[in-house]
């Protein structure tokens, strides 16, 4: 599928944007003004952009992980908002009652990230059964981690969205460590082959290039929209920070990260593809890293001084009274 300009700048907006949150985050919590856990996504955004450029607003869907910056922002959500929630404050996405794990806009069709392993799929063929009920055209996508592909809630998912012939996309993202658990331990590479045991199509994509995952994206998702059914898309990649702000890493190689950086980094790959082709300028791109470096600067600016719920907030959003 050929991209147009204005596709390509997209793209490279929200890739920028959300490695440059994620930079920001990494610094702004070891200053200890960020409360909770924080878990990057950084060097896997061809993932999340690749197959949110697919998706509508108004009636896709998608969940996410506890490693859900990147899927908030390649939905859409407001940046702003998103730090703000991150740093708990009333004005962010969720009035600070979520924070970085549980980040929702409905509005968007984001469902929320989650702090449960495997808690994504179960919500998302409910959104796959609701459009299919509505008839709305809609598509509903998990994003799970590999150390998530293990879990009851996910395996029955996909044989509640086989049965219901929902559509629906499950999305794994390898990133290497389901934790701090080499995925060559748990399922690995079994991702495509667990999924055709379900009657699913299922396809291994390189998550480091942006293209591969887009062009896989769109064949699974117009097979959901068509009526055809659910679909699994395992996408191997990298994140270059520990399972979460604070963790030693002590698992991983000497110079591993370093390594991956200089070698694979869907970032740096996208770049050199579009220019090396004249697709687009490096004037272009450089003028969205400033813009985005701006817009980084001033989420921050306005998350630290924001303001924090109180008290009357603390009853409000909760659907039970007791």
């Amino acid at each position: 599928m050929q991209l147009s300009r204005d596709d390509l700048l997209t793209a490279y907006r929200q890739m920028r944007t959300i490695r440059e949150f994620e930079e920001r985050l990494h610094v702004e919590f070891a200053g200890g003004e960020i409360p909770g856990f924080v878990h990057l996504y950084a060097g896997e955004e061809a993932s999340a952009v690749g197959v949110c450029l697919h998706l509508k607003d108004d009636i896709d869907c998608i969940a996410s992980t506890h490693r859900g910056h990147g899927h908030c922002i390649a939905k859409n959500c407001d940046v702003k908002g998103m730090m703000a929630e991150i740093y708990g404050r009333k004005d962010g996405l969720c009035g600070g009652k979520g924070g970085s794990m549980h980040i929702a806009d409905l509005s968007k069709g984001m469902m929320g990230a989650n702090g449960i392993v495997g808690g994504g799929p179960p919500l998302i063929c409910g959104a796959a059964l609701t459009a299919k009920t509505l008839k709305t055209g809609g598509v509903a996508i998990a994003f799970v981690g590999d150390g998530a592909s293990n879990q009851g809630t996910t395996l029955e998912s996909y044989n509640l969205a086989k049965v219901w012939n929902l559509p629906a996309v499950f999305v794994v993202e390898d990133n290497g460590y389901a934790e701090s658990t080499a995925s060559g331990w748990s399922v690995g590479g079994a991702q495509v082959e667990r999924a055709k045991g379900f009657g699913m199509p299922a396809e291994q994509v390189d998550g480091h290039d942006f293209f591969a995952v887009h062009e896989a994206a769109r064949e699974a998702i117009e097979r959901a929209r068509n009526g055809e059914g659910p679909s699994l898309l395992h996408v191997v990649l990298n994140r270059y920070y520990g399972h979460f702000e604070g963790d030693a890493t002590t698992y991983r190689g000497e110079g591993e990260v370093e390594e991956l950086r200089a070698s694979r980094d869907c970032m740096a790959a996208f770049r050199q593809r579009v220019t090396e082709v004249g697709l687009l300028e490096p004037a272009q791109m450089d003028q969205i890293d400033t813009e985005v470096g701006a817009l980084i600067d001033d989420a921050v600016a306005s998350a630290r001084t924001g303001p924090a719920p109180q008290a009357a907030d603390l009853m409000t959003d909760v659907y039970v009274s007791y």
